[in-house]
């Protein structure tokens, strides 16, 4: 389980919104653009998310959220292996079909595989939006720190 310490900056009914400072594991991480821009508005050195208050936190309450890493190692495999596991299906896909029709298999393959990659973005997103809504995908607030 991952854990970070954050700031509640905003309550919900049963969510809070947290700005947390990124840690140096965030340096290294190759999806770091991705956070900035998903992330809710966080700077360079901040990101904000929006974790479930299972302890009922408040407004600048200093916490402890979780990640499942099951639920993370999920959404990574989603996110950085289905578009290169579907783009290797649509050359293979094409280059079948190149042959039945006697069209060039090269161009074929690449056409096709590229249509297969664009299909597995869409893919991703909507698959990303079904899972957004379950709970085991969201952060967790676990701990009170500081009130």
């Amino acid at each position: 389980m991952a854990t970070e310490e954050g700031i509640i900056i905003k309550v919900g009914s049963s969510t809070a919104w947290v700005k947390c400072t990124k840690s140096a594991a965030c340096e290294s991480c190759s999806a770091k653009g991705f956070c900035d821009t998903m992330g809710g508005g966080g700077s360079k050195d901040t990101v904000e998310l929006e974790a479930i208050n299972a302890v009922g936190a408040k407004v600048n309450d200093r916490v402890t959220i979780s990640f499942e890493t099951s639920s993370l190692l999920k959404v990574s495999f989603l996110v950085y292996m289905i578009p290169v596991l579907f783009l290797i299906l649509g050359v293979i896909i094409g280059n079948k079909i190149a042959l039945l029709f006697h069209y060039d298999q090269s161009i074929f393959a690449i056409l096709v595989g590229f249509l297969f990659l664009f299909a597995a973005f869409f893919f991703v997103k909507a698959k990303g939006k079904v899972l957004s809504t379950k709970k085991e995908y969201k952060p967790k607030i676990i701990r009170i720190l500081k009130q």
